[in-house]
């Protein structure tokens, strides 16, 4: 027997033909994907629209699947109603922000955006925010204050990369949701910490090149090589030494809360023990003038020994300017007054 014709009153007396309202959320299957935005098929409702900004950073649409929206405007006028997975997830995900912040647990998560600030992290349809600051030694934009734009670029390169972390804050009433990787490897670090000890030889993966120093991934804890301990030599800058993704080897001098304080110099002996002998008190010698200070001048004598000729013997008057007797980079005859091996100094005074 024929099945009978649907008629119009049938589908104007269907319960689910009701007009739709803003903020209502309804079910729906996804129907098409565009590359800018999708239609769902909401049955009795017609067709919605959803743009891709409102789908979702970490979601991953496909024709047939069933999906929940918030309708933002109930009709528009192409006839579809405009939709948003995001606004959908977001009502609901709340409560596993909450649940998840509470139990201190471990999430695995995508960035989608950075600024100079941080990185842009979707849970659950809710954005949040890592800082910069809350980012583990592996992963901290290790560079001078005055590269912003190295800065961003080193942050880009997070985005898409996925990260361990946990939520630090969340208050859905000011819409705040704060991760933070660094928490979520601390555990890890504090077991890698008991097994360190001062003296130990370690390697690691250059982080970071400033002014002061070198910042050092060593297995997820963060070390520093201050400028001082790089070489025995005088080191002016880092970055003729060391590069960022270099692998290299140091020696733990100190161990602090949650960093490693760094030498790659004492892995080598000190050649001032071996050179300063061969120096003398009233020995000539010749040298080249490295810096000049208002106190004096100082003078390499050697690969590795740096002697200081003060400005009291320069002369007798108290106003005599170092930089208008010596010139950087000269070459002068000079006389060694005093060895100091207790405080690795050297003086010297102007050969006559």
């Amino acid at each position: 027997m024929a099945k009978a014709a649907i008629t119009m009153d049938d589908l104007l007396s269907e319960e689910n033909l009701g007009n739709l309202s803003t903020g209502e959320t309804i079910n729906g299957k996804v129907l098409t994907l565009k590359k800018h935005e999708a239609l769902i098929d909401l049955g009795a409702h017609g067709v919605g629209l959803v743009p891709r900004r409102e789908i979702g950073f970490n979601r991953n649409l496909k024709e047939g699947d069933e999906v929940t929206a918030s309708v933002i405007e109930p009709e528009l006028d192409s006839g579809y109603s405009l939709l948003s997975l995001r606004k959908a997830a977001k009502d609901r995900g709340w409560e596993d922000v909450i649940e998840a912040k509470e139990a201190a647990k471990i999430l695995e998560l995508k960035p989608y955006d950075a600024n100079r600030g941080g990185l842009l992290i979707e849970f659950e349809g809710v954005c949040g925010f890592l800082p910069g600051s809350q980012l583990s030694a592996e992963h901290y934009p290790r560079v001078g204050s005055s590269d912003k734009n190295e800065i961003l670029q080193r942050l880009n390169a997070l985005a898409q990369e996925t990260l361990k972390v946990v939520i630090m804050d969340a208050d859905r009433k000011t819409n705040k949701l704060i991760f933070s990787e660094k928490e979520a490897v601390r555990d890890g670090l504090a077991e890698r910490f008991e097994k360190l000890t001062i003296g130990d030889k370690v390697s690691g993966v250059v982080t970071g090149v400033v002014d002061f120093g070198v910042f050092v991934n060593v297995d997820g804890i963060e070390g520093l090589i201050h400028i001082s301990e790089i070489s025995w030599e005088r080191v002016n800058d880092p970055k003729e030494y060391v590069k960022i993704g270099q692998e290299i080897e140091a020696k733990i001098i100190a161990i602090d809360k949650d960093r490693l304080s760094l030498s790659m110099k004492q892995l080598s002996e000190d050649p001032w023990l071996s050179e300063v002998d061969k120096f003398k008190k009233s020995d000539k010698v010749e040298g080249t003038v490295t810096r000049i200070t208002p106190f004096g001048a100082f003078v390499q004598i050697s690969p590795a020994v740096e002697a200081l000729i003060h400005v009291s013997e320069l002369g007798k008057e108290n106003d005599i300017d170092p930089e208008k007797v010596f010139k950087l980079n000269e070459r002068k005859k000079f006389i060694v007054l005093e060895v100091d091996k207790e405080n690795r100094k050297i003086s010297l005074g102007l050969a006559k």
